[in-house]
């Protein structure tokens, strides 16, 4: 394992894709914890139906992620020269993102009748690798 990692930190482009995670990951954490926390308290305290706090939390979590990801997890990596493009991207990913976590609410909480902090597990898990991956490729690429 230690050899394996020692060889991906040698080539400049696999060191440069484990900072970005790296970066992310942290970044990200913060975004989703937050639109996590937004949809929970919305949730719970019943201000608002499971499904429109998950859309306010989206919302709220794709404004701050766009500059924070642009700026701090992808910087230095591909060009900005086409706002537009890149916005629309991320947008885009965002909204794939905000369908997973949509559906794990529908499901846990709508369908299932579960608590409201069941979905909360997959979109801190499963949903950020995959915009990680989507990110990386296409809207920062």
């Amino acid at each position: 394992m230690k050899q394996r990692l020692d060889r991906a930190l040698a080539d400049p482009q696999a060191r440069a894709a484990l900072f970005q995670l790296a970066r992310y990951g942290i970044i990200g954490a913060g975004i989703t914890a937050g639109g996590q926390a937004i949809y929970y308290a919305l949730a719970e305290t019943r201000t608002t139906s499971p499904m429109v706090a998950i859309a306010i939390a989206w919302i709220v979590g794709v404004i701050v992620g766009y500059f924070a990801h642009g700026w701090i997890s992808f910087r230095g990596h591909g060009t900005r020269d086409d706002h537009g493009r890149t916005g629309m991207r991320f947008v885009a990913v965002n909204l794939i993102g905000y369908a997973i976590n949509s559906f794990w609410v529908w499901l846990l909480v709508e369908r299932l009748a579960g608590a409201t902090w069941w979905p909360v597990v997959p979109n801190l898990v499963l949903t950020p690798l995959m915009t990680f991956w989507l990110h990386r490729r296409w809207t920062f690429g």
